[in-house]
């Protein structure tokens, strides 16, 4: 039984599949997922626990980049397993005394679960044993409009999120997707993309290169394509 119980906490969704629908008490009132966030983009997101440095130094940043995600048509979901006075209390705190970085008065907007049940943390595996017992680790789910899991990054609890990689994702699953292209390493908008998506390669892409003057065929496996990053930026913002 044990056993068993331990498979259920450590299961997580992949990439691919549909979210888990949940309901959950938060700092904003009560959310219905994915019925509240359809045609939004939206990254959930947990952290170990309320009052602790990492997480604070985490949900500051979360809070200061809040527009940009925003303005890419993007919903930010916290959660722990801490109950809401708890959120409460430490959101008041992180607003009203800290400040780290040139960051302060930070305000978080989002919504941060309630989780104690550890209900929702349980279907998204955020609960690993072999970390802690007790606490979410630092996991982020994308998940599309159509509420489909698109990404899935984790951090250990020692660790604190690299929020320009983060935003980074964001714009690069939605560029790839309108561009029907995808994304090389380090890709940041105004780079080239590779074209078309990775593993259909072959003379269709000879044919292209020689009737588009912005793709260039290195090999038959490897084409790219140069794409103008205000292009890019007009397309997947607001959308």
């Amino acid at each position: 039984m044990e056993e068993n119980q331990e498979r259920e906490i450590v299961a997580m969704p992949r990439i691919g599949d549909k979210a888990p629908a949940f309901t959950a008490k938060t700092t904003q009132g009560e959310i219905k997922f994915p019925d509240d966030y359809k045609g939004h983009w939206t990254i959930l997101f947990s952290h170990p626990a309320d009052f602790t440095p990492v997480c604070t130094s985490e949900f500051m940043t979360f809070g200061k980049m809040a527009g940009q995600f925003e303005e890419a048509n993007c919903k930010l979901i916290g959660l722990s397993v801490d109950g809401l006075y708890s959120h409460i209390a430490w959101l008041r705190t992180i607003k009203e005394k800290i400040e780290f970085k040139g960051m302060k008065n930070i305000e978080i907007k989002f919504p941060l679960i309630d989780d104690v049940s550890m209900n929702v943390a349980s279907k998204f595996g955020m609960i690993q044993p072999g970390e802690a017992a007790t606490q979410a680790v630092r996991a982020v789910f994308y998940i599309d409009p159509r509420g489909i899991i698109r990404t899935i990054i984790y951090y250990p609890l020692s660790i604190g999120r690299n929020f320009d990689e983060l935003y980074r994702v964001l714009i690069a699953l939605k560029t790839t997707d309108e561009f029907a292209c995808a994304a090389p390493a380090d890709w940041r908008p105004g780079d080239e993309v590779i074209v078309p998506p990775a593993g259909s390669c072959g003379m269709a892409e000879q044919r292209m290169s020689k009737s588009d003057p912005d793709v260039t065929c290195h090999d038959w496996f490897f084409c790219t394509r140069k794409l103008d990053k205000d292009e890019v930026l007009k397309k997947v913002l607001k959308k």
